[in-house]
């Protein structure tokens, strides 16, 4: 090849010698623009069947301190689904939040924990079941039910 290349102009032997690192440069830049993106972590299988065990106890009733079968506060909802999905939670919200991974709204998944924080704590969690919605255990005197997030200000996290 290198009496190839002595016989070209100028120009040309330029060209032949930067092909090769200018063809994988093109490359690797075709490869990160057209690639598909990587998806952000899945969600946890156990956060997936919690979501189901929070649907199907839709109506139950708020009761401070209740963690089912029949009735529920937030955290009694949460504890109750993912321990029957095979995960196990702390009781309150606060530790919930402590004990999981916590992740950006980007990363957000069906199964995640949704917590929404009251002055230094977190006053109240859900289950995020996708669409900006969430299966909780709203207050005294209401029911578990679906409900659309309705603040900026959740945080999420996975339990894992």
């Amino acid at each position: 090849m290198n009496a190839e290349v002595s016989r070209l102009p100028k120009s040309e032997k330029r060209f032949k010698r930067h092909r090769g690192p200018a063809l994988l440069l093109s490359l690797s830049v075709a490869a990160a623009l057209f690639a598909p993106a990587r998806p952000a972590q899945a969600a946890s299988l156990y956060g997936i069947k919690a979501v189901a065990i929070a649907a199907s106890k839709k109506g139950a009733p708020y009761v401070y301190g209740a963690t089912g079968p029949d009735e529920f506060d937030c955290s009694g909802l949460t504890l109750y689904a993912f321990r029957k999905a095979g995960r196990a939670l702390p009781r309150t919200a606060d530790a919930q939040y402590e004990s999981t991974l916590h992740i950006p709204h980007a990363q957000r998944a069906p199964g995640d924990l949704v917590f929404f924080p009251q002055g230094g704590t977190m006053g109240h969690v859900g289950i995020y079941a996708g669409h900006d919605k969430i299966w909780h255990a709203p207050k005294p005197g209401t029911r578990v039910r679906l409900e659309r997030i309705w603040t900026g200000t959740a945080r999420y996290s996975r339990a894992n």
